[in-house]
């Protein structure tokens, strides 16, 4: 199977009331990550490294921070006369009644966009999901097992996350059972491999059915009926499903192994944007943490993520944080466990602690 004839699907919507402190006024997609990233970058990044050319991206509401992040796709090389990226909003379709319930409807708005398309196949996946996968050894699988449908799965404990079902795989790797529950085992990632005439043909029995569930009724019903196979996905891949996944799964930078896991193995794209390098004052005091461009730190920094424009004043503790970009922390201030979004502004003398497994967030754009 060659890359080029596989279209790239992403839903940048999915799973937004899962993030709600962080989604209330953007899409998943475009939730900041890691210092200098948006989610969308890890989906965008592995489908351009695995050489998918085209790329669609579904949105339902609050997407003009995702619309002003991916512009026309120069940043991922999808700035293409041929093929490229196209933001998909609910309305593009003749078809379409408006803002989408699920996946189903989705697909369904986005008909037009899927028959013009020439590719034989179609990836879909979601912006959970945090991980740097070379995508061509699934596109073997799928060939090699000549399966119907491929779904990525990782091992573990379940995400706390409903709409993920979780696999019972025979010996071969195929399919014979889904469920849904916590559990620890395989459950699916949601990035999933098949022909677009054969999803066309069950997006439109689904919609005339008025089915509701991608999972169950289009995967669950047709387990028996079609040749559907797992396909593992190893090292470092995190789904989130709260706020304290969101905490965790950054604070798991600071370690240089899970940096170089899910950053160096393959390059992970994003918009580039140029800026001063940070300054750090004469009392300054930085210690395992990262620390973006633009930041002015006259302060004590510890177990921290700092995005690009941060200010730390002086005489301020900044322990165990996230805090995007241009949030503006005043003099004597001390904060732990807290994350704060953009353009944050913390008066000074202030103390403000959340806790390792209950992280404070400070909404975009709030004064304290």
């Amino acid at each position: 199977m060659r890359p080029n004839k596989i279209l790239g699907l992403i839903f940048s919507n999915t799973y937004d009331q899962y993030l709600n402190e962080l989604t209330s006024l953007r899409s998943m997609g475009s939730v900041p990550f890691g210092g200098r990233y948006r989610l969308i970058d890890f989906q965008l990044s592995a489908m351009v490294n695995s050489g998918i050319g085209k790329v669609g991206v579904i949105t339902k509401s609050n997407y003009q921070s995702l619309m002003d992040h991916v512009g026309n796709g120069r940043s991922w090389d999808l700035a293409r006369k041929n093929g490229g990226l196209y933001i998909l909003p609910p309305f593009s379709s003749t078809g379409s009644t408006g803002l989408y319930n699920n996946k189903i409807q989705a697909l369904y708005g986005s008909a037009d966009f899927l028959r013009h398309s020439e590719e034989e196949y179609v990836l879909m996946t979601d912006c959970n999901t945090v991980y740097n996968i070379d995508l061509t050894e699934m596109f073997d699988f799928h060939n090699i097992k000549n399966a119907d449908i491929t779904i990525a799965y990782a091992k573990g404990k379940k995400p706390n996350i409903d709409e993920l079902m979780s696999f019972e795989l025979d010996e071969n790797g195929r399919i014979s059972t889904m469920f849904r529950g916590d559990s620890d085992g395989a459950y699916s990632l949601n990035v999933v491999l098949m022909r677009k005439a054969l999803l066309e043909k069950l997006i439109n029995e689904a919609a005339g059915l008025n089915y509701s569930s991608f999972a169950d009724d289009i995967i669950g019903r047709n387990l028996k009926s079609l040749k559907i196979y797992g396909y593992e996905f190893g090292g470092f891949v995190r789904v989130l499903d709260g706020m304290q996944s969101y905490f965790d799964t950054n604070m798991e930078l600071l370690k240089s192994e899970n940096r170089k896991a899910l950053l160096s193995s393959r390059p992970v794209y994003t918009k580039v944007k140029d800026d001063v390098p940070a300054i750090y004052g004469l009392n300054s005091s930085v210690s395992n943490s990262l620390i973006a461009d633009g930041c002015v730190i006259e302060g004590e920094v510890e177990n921290s993520i700092l995005f690009r424009g941060v200010h730390i004043g002086k005489g301020s503790v900044v322990k165990n944080c996230v805090l995007m970009q241009n949030t503006y922390i005043s003099d004597n201030v001390n904060i732990n466990c807290v994350v704060a979004d953009k353009n944050v502004v913390i008066k000074p003398n202030k103390m403000l602690s959340g806790d390792a497994k209950y992280p404070l967030c400070i909404g975009k754009g709030i004064v304290i």
